[in-house]
């Protein structure tokens, strides 16, 4: 149902008013999981950068413990990257500022719960 001249106008006076707060710009931001997965995707693209140079300078070395040593932190860190992009990836909404942590929260991760979900989730006129 499209919104009438009125609502799209008190619409976007919300929406100015919302973009020039500083505080809530910056809460919205610290709140995006797109911004922390980049964060850690970054981190994990160092540390398997250094965990190439302990394989190359373990094989350089002939120190073959320092080699398997990097390249086990090579394959974390590509196991953390792969995480990271798959929670970027999911849609995370929650309250802005609330108190609600991660871990309180249900992971519907099996496909009985997805199709459930999508049920639910359907359009009115369908029913």
């Amino acid at each position: 149902m499209p919104l009438s001249e009125h609502e799209q106008r008190l619409f976007e006076q919300i929406e100015q008013s919302l973009a020039e707060d500083p505080k809530f710009a910056s809460a919205v931001r610290a709140s995006d999981p797109r911004f922390h997965a980049r964060r850690r995707l970054l981190l994990a693209a160092v540390v398997i950068i250094a965990g190439l140079a302990l394989v190359v300078f373990g094989t350089v070395n002939k120190t073959p413990l320092l080699g398997v040593a990097g390249f086990v932190v090579m394959l974390g860190a590509a196991a953390f990257a792969m995480q990271s992009h798959r929670k970027g990836q999911q849609p995370d909404l929650h309250v802005v500022g609330g108190t609600a942590s991660r871990r309180t929260r249900v992971r519907r991760s099996g496909l009985i719960d997805r199709l459930e979900e999508r049920w639910r989730q359907r359009p009115e006129g369908h029913r």
